[in-house]
């Protein structure tokens, strides 16, 4: 298989080892630290990517995004702060655990169990990639069209509170893209007579802009008081911070039905770790013969939400891989990744790059057993490295090194006041509960899908019944449309409540 040949290719080439191991470390770390995410982090580190190998640079940033989701829950267990949106479900058993002294048991098991949820995920992936390919090879621009149609209705309804506003985030995302000169007639549009916006906007000062300045200033409203760890949490206790194999057994069960739950969502576009991790954990807590203990300090309850949390991250790359639709944050600032080396995602990828796809698998996979072995040995020194760092200088720090990543990208100025107005944009939408995560990723999949809608358009004798007479499209569109039914019959359900 192809994945063996990957393999023996990252682990003869000791640098490509080097970067998927600084991946894992920072990835973990970032995750750690409350307020910042992996997206933000991997957004403010493409600039370095510019002057990589594309597999290096690849790899980098996507062990980054896994270990990332790992990484917060080490703030969920010894701060009570996740992380990560995805850890807040961690949070649930995890700290409890650690108030009674177990915050390492509590991580060992975290550990163990993102890894499995990721190796599930990703084992699924690399055995399922080279099928979805070779069905999105014979789509056609409707059906394409239609995808994208139903990625944008699914995403803007899916995400966030309120489907009006995330409807209304993933349009803001289309107004933005189209900013620049027209395609096909070469005509200006939104561009108010400003030269740099001839090109458009460009894709990673947005990004660190949204993900990045955006989050600074979101943390700058918050109370600057440090977390502080439990009274118990010092590792003495052998009895109660190392972990048996009788302890973790019985979560056994749940980090498999997890591991399912978190790799059948990681398909779909838009739905990501957090909705994942909650499934997992209520579905978890109503099959449990101790429900009565989860969110008391059960350790299944800590096992549940990091395996499907993590089993996100393979399957979210096959949308992105296979038809262009990235499926998370994360898979969105990939995008740039690819295009800033030039390689063309879609379903021609696995025709000419396979080799440098399965070689990525497989630094996914040695980027799992790394922070593994991190987080299991070195979750709590993590911790304690995370408690010492300031507010008053990490976050400064980030919004310098966002600056200057912003202005390496193309080396311009105007580069950086694109940054502050989309941090400025980002931070007002938080606060007006718009969703920033589909803007970003409705202006990466816009421009595709307004390719395909035009060459549909050139295809087509009837106009847009050619979205309706071809049944592949028109089954996309009943698609699209009943995702956005059941999301508002689940809104109208729980206001009922």
């Amino acid at each position: 298989m192809e994945i063996f040949a990957g393999l023996a290719h990252v682990l003869t080439d000791p640098v490509l080892l080097a970067w998927v191991f600084a991946g894992a470390l920072i990835g973990m770390i970032v995750g750690a630290v409350p307020g910042l995410t992996a997206s933000a982090a991997i957004a403010m580190l493409v600039p370095l990517t510019y002057y990589m190998d594309p597999l290096a640079a690849l790899a980098f940033l996507y062990v980054i995004g896994k270990s990332g989701r790992y990484g917060g829950s080490i703030a969920a267990i010894l701060f009570n702060t996740p992380g990560t949106a995805a850890s807040a479900a961690t949070q649930i058993d995890g700290y409890p655990l650690a108030r009674q002294g177990k915050a390492a048991k509590a991580m060992k098991v975290a550990t163990l169990s993102s890894v499995m949820g990721d190796v599930f995920g990703e084992v699924v992936l690399i055995v399922g990639i080279g099928f979805i390919a070779a069905i999105a090879l014979r789509l056609g621009p409707p059906e394409l069209f239609t995808i994208y149609l139903a990625a944008f209705v699914v995403i803007g309804s899916v995400i966030g509170a309120s489907i009006i506003k995330g409807l209304a985030s993933a349009a803001l995302g289309v107004l933005i893209s189209m900013i620049g000169l027209d395609p096909i007639s070469g005509q200006d549009r939104f561009t108010f007579g400003v030269i740099e916006l001839m090109d458009g906007v460009a894709l990673v000062p947005l990004m660190i802009g949204i993900f990045v300045m955006g989050e600074v200033l979101e943390q700058a409203g918050k109370p600057t008081q440090a977390p502080e760890l439990t009274t118990r949490t010092a590792i003495q206790a052998r009895a109660d911070n190392g972990l048996s194999w009788a302890e973790f057994r019985p979560c056994l069960p749940h980090v498999l039905r997890s591991s399912m739950i978190g790799t059948a969502i990681g398909m779909l576009p838009g739905l990501g770790s957090t909705i994942a991790a909650f499934v997992a954990y209520g579905e978890g807590k109503r099959r449990a013969r101790n429900a009565d203990q989860w969110g008391r300090g059960a350790l299944e309850g800590v096992a549940a939400p990091e395996a499907a949390n993590n089993a996100v991250s393979g399957p979210s790359m096959a949308p992105l891989l296979t038809l262009g639709i990235p499926g998370s944050t994360i898979g969105a600032i990939l995008v740039g990744v690819f295009m800033i080396h030039g390689i063309q995602i879609g379903p021609t990828l696995f025709v000419t790059s396979s080799d440098l796809m399965y070689s990525l698998f497989a630094c996914g996979l040695i980027g799992i057993a790394a922070y593994g072995l991190m987080g299991y040995f070195g979750a709590a020194w993590v911790g304690r490295f995370i408690i010492r760092i300031p507010a008053a200088i990490l976050y400064p720090l980030i919004m310098l090194t966002a600056v200057a990543a912003s202005y390496v990208s193309r080396g311009s100025l105007f580069d950086v006041g694109v940054m502050i107005v989309s941090g400025l944009l980002g931070w007002g939408m938080k606060r007006l509960g718009f969703n920033p995560a589909a803007l970003v990723i409705s202006f990466v999949l816009a421009g595709g899908a307004e390719e395909a809608f035009r060459q549909s358009l050139r295809l087509s004798d009837t106009g847009l019944m050619i979205f309706v007479t071809r049944p592949i499209a028109l089954a996309f569109l009943v698609i699209g449309l009943a995702a956005l039914a059941l999301r508002i019959r689940q809104l109208s359900r729980a206001r009922a409540a």
